[in-house]
């Protein structure tokens, strides 16, 4: 073969691995903090996970209340919210194979600095609180502080609302026997059969 041609041969091989340096589209590159993200869901959707973390997390959203408000400047959990966080524990019990993640907010008023630190706090307080109803600590995979940047109504006012927790399923736990099995239908067939009794 002449060197032109292997030459020729060689560089157009090495296009599409040169092509992986490109930067993203706008808009693309704040998926993820790296490459766990998007593996993680190329994972759970070739193993048939994400469907059923989606339908259950749309039941816990449908079956308990999924946020948590504070008082002003404060992380203290209430009765109000102790009684939510004790209906969340009670599902979540009821799923051993699931972990969940817990956001704190704060509402706008003060520094964004302090509210991200405000937020983490509440997250906190509701993952202490869970641990003590019996949720392994493991299964609440993160505490994710968002501080003041998602309001729900948007007020430079004290705002009871925007000063929040927020759970949701995050996925399996990966050492659970019947996640790592991928009997993933016994997760159904408990609840079908729970379901049916008394």
């Amino acid at each position: 073969m002449p060197m032109t041609r292997r030459f020729l041969l060689t560089a157009l091989a090495a296009l599409p691995v040169a092509a992986c340096d490109r930067p993203l589209p706008m808009g693309e590159q704040g998926l993820s903090d790296g490459l766990g993200a998007p593996t993680d869901h190329n994972l759970r959707v070739q193993t048939g996970q994400l469907p059923y973390v989606m339908n259950l997390g749309e039941r816990f959203a449908e079956e308990v209340p999924t946020t948590v408000n504070f008082a002003f400047d404060s992380a203290a959990l209430d009765g109000q919210a102790r009684a939510i966080l004790d209906r969340q524990a009670a599902w979540m019990r009821q799923f051993p194979e699931l972990s969940f993640r817990v956001f704190g907010h704060a509402d706008l008023v003060g520094d964004s600095a302090y509210n991200r630190r405000l937020g983490l706090r509440r997250a906190q307080a509701a993952v202490a609180y869970l641990r003590r109803r019996g949720v392994g600590r493991a299964r609440l995979e993160a505490v994710v502080s968002l501080g003041d940047t998602q309001p729900l109504i948007f007020t430079q006012e004290r705002e009871r609302q925007n000063r929040r927790v927020v759970t949701e399923v995050s996925g399996f736990m990966q050492r659970h026997p019947t996640v790592m099995s991928g009997q993933y239908a016994a997760i159904i067939h408990r609840e079908y059969i729970e379901s049916a009794a008394p």
